[in-house]
C-alpha cells in the first residue's frame, strides 16, 4: 500500500522547508532508516530519514523548491503501484494528514497503548513529547514547569523552561486544553520525543496512557516525596505562596539579575503568570530593612571561620553535568580525536592598531575593541584564502563562499559560540555592536539556536585574562580557529634599535585534512598586514 510522506516539522518554529538535496531518486528502493533528503529549515539543513520501506514512486518537491510543513513531499509504495489518486488529491489519504515524523511517533504511542486500551487515545487528548529545540539536542532537562496538572492551557502559553545542550529555552504549547499529566518532573532529563505531558478535556482519564517519563532524576530518592508534595501545594496556592517557603518561580534572566544583585528571590513578589518573577520585578524590588537582631545574627554567621579540614582528608564535590557541559565534552572530543590539528603562531606589532583604535573611539557613539579589529581582519583574510573557510566531509571538501564568524563566549555553564553572519560585509563598528548584543544574550541564556549555527571560522580571545598565548580546539565543521592573546608591552627591535613596543600573539589551529601548512601561513601573513595597518581594512 502506498505511503504518503509530507514535509516534516524539523524544528519547533519551522513553517516551511526547502529540499536542499534528494539522496534517493524516483524508482530507488528505500529501506526504513535510509536518508531520503536534506531539508533546509529556518535553523539548519538537516537529514530527513524514512520511517517506511518501499520504492520511491513520486517526488512532490524538487531540489531547491520550498513547501509548507505537511504538504506532499514524496510517495513510497510497491513498484508499479497506481498512485494517481494520491497525487491528484494532493496526498489526501489518511496517512497524509500527518508528517512522517509525527505519524511514527503516534504509531509508537498507539502500539504502547494497545496493550492497555485497545490502541486509541481518549477523544481530544494530545500527547506532547520532549521537543528538539536545537539541531544537536538529544535530550532535555525540565528546569521549571510554568503550568501544573489541572491548569488550563491556551495555544501559545509557555508550558515549561527546558535546558538544552545550548541554552535554557521557553517551550510553548501548540494546543489548548487542560494539563492532565506531567511526564517529566522538574530536574529530570529525558530523550527527545519521549512523553513530556498530556493535554486534553478536563476530567479525562489518562491513567492508562503509556509512555511514562524515562527521565533521570537529579535529586536523591529521599527527597522525591517532598518534591511531589511541594508541587501539589504550588498548583493550588496563589502567587504569594512563592514567598512563603515554597519553590520560587522565576525566569532565567530574573534569576541571573537577582544573583548579581544579591537579592533573595523568596522575598520578591512576582507579577508574571502564576506569580512568576520576571525582569521588572527584580528591577523594581526594594529590600525591606531587616530587624537589628537579624542583622546582628547575619553578621555573626558571616564572621564564623570556615570549618577546619584536617590535613590529609580527601573529599570531592559531585556536580551534575549540564546539557551544555555534555555537548562541549562530546563535540570537542570528536574534533580533537578526528581532525589532525596543527598550530601556527605569529607575533603582531600592535602600535598602529592601538593608535587607530584610539582615534576611532574618539568619535561620538563609537566603540571598537581590539577583538572587533581581529574579527574584521580575519574575515578579510578569509576572503583572500577561501580554503581556510572550508569543511571536511568524507567525499569532498566544501569551501564556503560566505563568511560567518563564530565568536567564542564564556558563560557560567561553559562555552557558546554565537555567529556573526556575513561578517566580511560589516564595519568594525557593526561587528562590535553585534558581538556585544550576542554576548549579552549568551550570558543571559537568551541565545536562539539559529544565532549559534552556521559558522565557517571561529575566533577565541583570552587576552582580557592576561593570557599571552594559547591553542584552541577546532569548532567543527570549521577547518580552523584563531586564538588571540593579550597585548604585551616589551622590548622590540626597530630600525636596529631596542625600543619599547606592544605586541600580540595569534595562534591558528588548522585541520590538516583541508588546510595545508603553506595555506595557513599565507592566511596569517595577510592577517598580520591587516592588523598592523588597520587603514588597509578600509580600502
Amino acid at each position: 500500500m502506498a505511503q504518503v510522506i509530507n514535509m516534516p516539522r524539523l524544528s519547533d518554529t519551522m513553517e516551511e522547508g526547502v529540499v536542499a538535496k534528494w539522496l534517493k531518486q524516483k524508482g530507488d528502493k528505500v529501506a526504513e532508516g535510509d536518508i531520503l533528503a536534506e531539508i533546509e529549515t529556518d535553523k539548519a539543513t538537516m537529514e530527513f530519514e524514512s520511517f517506511y520501506e518501499g520504492t520511491l514512486l513520486y517526488i512532490g518537491v524538487e531540489e531547491g523548491e520550498t513547501a509548507p510543513v505537511d504538504s506532499l513531499l514524496a510517495i513510497l509504495g510497491d513498484e508499479g503501484e497506481d498512485i494517481s489518486s494520491l497525487i491528484n488529491g494532493g496526498g489526501s489519504s489518511d496517512s497524509a494528514t500527518k508528517t512522517s515524523t509525527e505519524e511514527a511517533a503516534e504509531n509508537s504511542s498507539e502500539e504502547e497503548d494497545a496493550s492497555s486500551e485497545g490502541g486509541e487515545l481518549p477523544e481530544g487528548v494530545v500527547i506532547v513529547n520532549m521537543p528538539r529545540l536545537s539541531d544537536t539536542m538529544e535530550e532535555g532537562t525540565v528546569a521549571t514547569w510554568l503550568k501544573h496538572e489541572g491548569d488550563k492551557v491556551e495555544e501559545g502559553d509557555i508550558l515549561a523552561e527546558i535546558e538544552t545542550d545550548k541554552a535554557t529555552m521557553e517551550f510553548e504549547s501548540f494546543y489548548e486544553g487542560t494539563l492532565l499529566k506531567i511526564g517529566v518532573q522538574e530536574g529530570e532529563t529525558a530523550p527527545v520525543d519521549t512523553l513530556l505531558a498530556i493535554l486534553g478535556p478536563e476530567g479525562t482519564d489518562v491513567s492508562n496512557v503509556t509512555g511514562a517519563s524515562t527521565g533521570k532524576k537529579s535529586a536523591s530518592k529521599e527527597s522525591a516525596p517532598e518534591a511531589k508534595e511541594e508541587k501539589k501545594e504550588e498548583a493550588t496556592t496563589s502567587s504569594e505562596s512563592s514567598s512563603e517557603g515554597g519553590r520560587v518561580f522565576a525566569s532565567p534572566l530574573a534569576k541571573k539579575m537577582a544573583e548579581d544583585k544579591g537579592i533573595d528571590l523568596s522575598k520578591v513578589k512576582g507579577s508574571g503568570e502564576n506569580g512568576r518573577i520576571v525582569k521588572k520585578d527584580i528591577e523594581s524590588y526594594t529590600p525591606e530593612a531587616a530587624p537589628a537582631a537579624t542583622q546582628t545574627k547575619v553578621e555573626a554567621e558571616k564572621s564564623v571561620a570556615a570549618p577546619y579540614v584536617p590535613v590529609g582528608e580527601e573529599s570531592f564535590e559531585e556536580i551534575k553535568n549540564s546539557q551544555m557541559r555534555k555537548t562541549i565534552a562530546k563535540r570537542l572530543g570528536e574534533s580533537k580525536f578526528t581532525a589532525p590539528h596543527y598550530y601556527l603562531t605569529i607575533e603582531v606589532d600592535m602600535e598602529n592598531a592601538m593608535a587607530s583604535r584610539k582615534q576611532i573611539n574618539e568619535m561620538p557613539d563609537v566603540k571598537v575593541s581590539f577583538n572587533d579589529m581581529v574579527i574584521k581582519a580575519s574575515a578579510m583574510a578569509l576572503r583572500k584564502h577561501p580554503q581556510v573557510n572550508s569543511q571536511w566531509t568524507g567525499d569532498a571538501m566544501k569551501i564556503a563562499k560566505h563568511i560567518h564568524m563564530g565568536v567564542a563566549v564564556a558563560v557560567e555553564d561553559g562555552l557558546v559560540v554565537p555567529v556573526l553572519k556575513f561578517s566580511d560585509q560589516m564595519s568594525m563598528t557593526q561587528i562590535g555592536g553585534n558581538v556585544r548584543e550576542l554576548a549579552g544574550k549568551a550570558r543571559n541564556k537568551k541565545l536562539q539556536p539559529k544565532e549559534m549555527e552556521g559558522s565557517t571560522f571561529t575566533v577565541s580571545n583570552l587576552g582580557m585574562f592576561g593570557i599571552t598565548e594559547f591553542t584552541s580546539i577546532i569548532n567543527q565543521p570549521n577547518s580552523a580557529i584563531l586564538s588571540v592573546g593579550a597585548i604585551v608591552e616589551k622590548p622590540v627591535v626597530k630600525n636596529g634599535e631596542i625600543v619599547v613596543g606592544h605586541t600580540m600573539k595569534l595562534t591558528l589551529a588548522c585541520d590538516h585534512r583541508t588546510v595545508d601548512g603553506a595555506t595557513g601561513a599565507a592566511f596569517l601573513k595577510d592577517l598580520r598586514t591587516y592588523i598592523e595597518n588597520p587603514v588597509t581594512m578600509l580600502a
